[in-house]
């Protein structure tokens, strides 16, 4: 079976269940901070440095990995109105 580590619109439009994992460079950011850039990357996915999918029964599990430079690019994005 195909590695599925990197983003793939395709199979990103048939992710069923997301998962967030933090690096140990981010283990410091709180509960709110962590809900808040866990919703944000995962509503861009395609920003996501560390990003797996996994083969489910009706789709995807998509899992990131969040690190620093995933912050800085959701930052930057929402700064420039992306």
């Amino acid at each position: 079976m195909a590695a599925y580590n990197k983003f793939d619109p395709r199979v990103d439009s048939l992710v069923v269940e997301s998962r967030t994992v933090w690096s140990p460079e981010v283990a410091d950011l709180s509960t709110e901070e962590r809900a808040v850039i866990a919703r944000a990357i995962h509503a861009q996915a395609n920003l996501a440095s560390q990003i797996e999918y996994e083969r489910a029964h009706t789709g995807f599990t998509r899992t990131i990995t969040v690190t620093a430079a995933d912050i800085e690019r959701i930052y930057q994005q929402s700064v420039a109105g992306g």
